[in-house]
């Protein structure tokens, strides 16, 4: 997992969050890109992102916030209203009033109808909640509602966030590419930030690559080395398919009958097999004369 991260000094929530990115090296791991900490213009308004994760199959909003009770059972989010422990209602560092789930759903739709207007729309947008509990607290999350597009995750054990990215992966198929990653990097102000496009490739995004997407930020210069490493690779492609190549005779029927560009002709078809055909024949018979004379004579 490549991680960019645009303000360290964030939460404690933020911090162990990329924290756990930072970690995800591994073949098992998920692969991807998260940047840390940016926001979102949109329709007049400014929308904050803990982190946003793009990996190749899904794109995740993730909202990381903090505990600062100890809190022990069961943790009880609604579609809607407060969330609580029992009959004790959270409340959560910072000064916005509203609900994790809340400000989720906000953050996600946003970027989703960004992403719409701009021609992404088909990619589906993932929200998720990343609640880290204070020491010693034992929660457990009962979601009262049911939605494959939001999440919410108790950051008390890393594998959690690690189990959930990757069963996005496994339900998903590829569907982000470089340029797509490239592109939202870009409308998100964030071209500072963008890994080189060989990075993207690694991380498992599909190609090809538009390396203007590139211009303007640090990581042109690398950009331009895989064009040109590209086409080195394609001529010398290109040359090897040469050697190989045997020129065909005059007589062969593929230039006795050759194809015409953008037409089937049947004629020219049939006369083809059947040339082949005789020339097999024939070959045939000169080795069986040969075979023959060889018993006979030999």
């Amino acid at each position: 997992m490549l991680v960019r991260v645009q303000n360290p000094a964030g939460t404690h929530a933020e911090k162990l969050l990329i924290d756990w990115l930072r970690t995800w090296k591994g073949r098992g791991d998920p692969k991807g890109v998260a940047t840390v900490n940016c926001s979102l213009f949109h329709g007049d308004r400014l929308y904050p992102f803990d982190a946003v994760v793009w990996t190749p199959t899904s794109c995740v909003v993730i909202e990381a916030e903090s505990l600062a009770e100890n809190l022990q059972g069961e943790l009880e989010v609604p579609l809607n209203g407060p969330w609580r422990v029992a009959e004790k209602i959270i409340t959560f560092d910072g000064t916005d009033k509203r609900t994790p789930l809340d400000k989720s759903r906000d953050h996600t739709f946003a970027l989703q109808n960004w992403l719409a207007e701009r021609g992404l729309g088909q990619r589906v947008v993932h929200g998720a909640v990343l609640v880290v509990p204070a020491p010693d607290s034992n929660l457990r999350v009962q979601q009262l509602w049911s939605d494959p597009s939001f999440e919410v995750l108790v950051g008390d054990d890393p594998r959690r966030l690690h189990d959930y990215f990757i069963g996005l992966s496994s339900r998903g198929r590829p569907q982000w590419s470089a340029n797509d990653v490239a592109w939202a990097f870009r409308g998100l102000g964030i071209l500072p930030y963008l890994p080189a496009p060989q990075d993207l490739l690694n991380e498992g995004f599909l190609g090809p690559v538009d390396i203007t997407l590139w211009h303007g930020g640090p990581q042109q210069a690398q950009a331009e080395a895989y064009a040109e490493e590209q086409a080195r690779l394609e001529l010398e492609a290109a040359a090897a398919g040469n050697r190989l190549r045997v020129p065909s005779p005059w007589y062969s029927p593929w230039k006795l009958y050759p194809r015409r560009t953008g037409q089937i002709d049947f004629g020219r078809g049939f006369m083809r097999v059947m040339l082949s055909l005789g020339m097999i024949v024939v070959a045939l018979w000169v080795l069986w004369f040969i075979i023959a004379a060889v018993v006979a004579y030999g």
